[in-house]
């Protein structure tokens, strides 16, 4: 089978935009969780979230002034970022200089939703009598095709260009579409990721969930806690990470930087049967994920070094370790490392996956474990299964070899990643 490897990265995240503030954070378990006056303006019991800072000047290299006329889309505004930024970590070409479609060159771009604030704005627009005022990108920004529309123009990309979109799965899931579409040898790259917007008419439906978190809106870097005892919830989160995905054959033609390789992995669904719902996870669909994640990467359960879990910080962490173990057959001593980066940008949905994968390709490629923070009350469950040494909650330097990283989402689906270091 096609060897298929990751060349280029790219994230937009709460504690880092732009890959290198973003891996100085993680390494120094720096958290991007801010406290929001809007969303306690708005009465939410979570007035806490991980939201990208952007600045003027960094959209200015991705967009020019006339697309920002009028534009109001995070989820637009933080995949284009992520992703060209990926694009242009590969070596590879992009701009309006550009004068044929790369053919062998798609995007896969997941997300939960898109330009909801754009949306929002039309709407009152609309209610005004003002329909003719909408302008001419209404649709772009707000369609959820929008986010792979707007990389492809921006690239020339001419193979598929797609938008995925399994709730916080998507990220890892759009990963996985691009691996099977290089290994059937329908393309030769694939740009992929995820992203989401952000703010309260995103997150207000959580918050009415009561799935966030109630508690530390005095302390925002303390307030996302996988893993802990006295976690009570997420953190809403808002962002993009981006991954180029291409053949081993075509990287080494390019000469292109090589972070990692996909050994493999598996998608699936728990049907929400068994316990499984809307909003919880059928443990036999999880482990039988991680299972055949394993088995289609073709490497033995006690070969992973690391575990980079879902962990969102709510009831289901404890379930989830439990799931890994039985998933493993390891516990003990033998489990292996375990981290979760929703301690330190919160969660960030549909965009979730894409983010936590770009910080398990760095670990793996620079040889270090980033830090749990706010899991030194440690969830007696997961105590039982794992030692405190294999969370840790200081940067730990690691030559790590095999990483596998999962995301498990609402409807009841699961996807599984494991991520080798590249070796020729």
């Amino acid at each position: 089978m096609t060897r298929v490897v990751i060349t280029g990265l790219g994230v937009v995240a709460p504690n880092g935009t732009g890959v290198p503030a973003f891996t100085e954070a993680v390494r120094q378990g720096v958290s991007g969780i801010r406290y929001d006056p809007q969303l306690e303006a708005l009465d939410f019991s979570c007035r806490i979230a991980g939201t990208p800072e952007v600045t003027e000047e960094m959209k200015l290299r991705y967009f020019d002034p006339l697309e920002l006329k009028g534009f109001n889309s995070g989820a637009v505004l933080y995949g284009v970022m992520a992703g060209m930024e990926a694009w242009q970590d590969a070596g590879l070409p992009a701009g309006n200089d550009i004068q044929q479609p790369d053919w062998d060159s798609g995007a896969i771009f997941g997300t939960g939703s898109s330009g909801v604030d754009k949306m929002r704005e039309a709407i009152y627009r609309m209610d005004e009598l003002q329909v003719r005022r909408l302008g001419s990108t209404v649709v772009a920004q707000t369609m959820a095709s929008g986010i792979s529309a707007w990389l492809g123009g921006k690239l020339a990309l001419g193979n598929q260009v797609t938008t995925n979109s399994s709730a916080c799965t998507t990220g890892a899931e759009s990963v996985l579409m691009a691996y099977d579409r290089i290994r059937a040898g329908k393309a030769r790259r694939i740009l992929a990721g995820s992203t989401t917007d952000g703010g309260p008419y995103v997150w207000g439906g959580f918050d009415a969930m009561k799935v966030c978190t109630f508690k530390n809106n005095d302390r925002p870097a303390a307030g996302s806690r996988p893993m802990s005892a006295s976690a009570t919830g997420f953190v809403p989160g808002a962002g993009a990470g981006a991954l180029v995905v291409e053949s081993l054959e075509s990287a080494l033609e390019r000469n292109a930087p090589i972070y990692a390789e996909i050994a493999g992995g598996h998608v699936n669904s728990g049907g929400q049967r068994n316990e499984g719902s809307m909003t919880a996870p059928n443990s036999e669909a999880v482990q039988r994920c991680i299972r055949e994640a394993v088995r289609d990467a073709g490497i033995h359960p006690d070969e992973i070094d690391a575990i980079n879990g879902h962990l969102t910080a709510t009831s289901k962490d404890a379930a989830e370790v439990t799931n890994w173990s039985l998933a493993l057959n390891r516990s003990g001593e033998q489990f292996p490392y375990l981290n979760a980066l929703k301690c330190l940008v919160g969660h960030c949905l549909s965009a979730s996956g894409s983010i936590e994968l770009v910080a398990a390709v760095l670990q793996l490629q620079q040889g270090f474990l980033f830090p749990n923070i706010n899991s030194e009350d440690l969830h007696p469950e997961i105590a039982a299964i794992v030692p405190r040494e294999k969370i840790p909650q200081q940067l730990i330097h690691k030559d790590l070899q095999v990483i596998a990283k999962a995301s498990f989402g609402f409807g009841d689906v699961n996807a599984c990643i494991i991520l080798k270091k590249y070796k020729r």
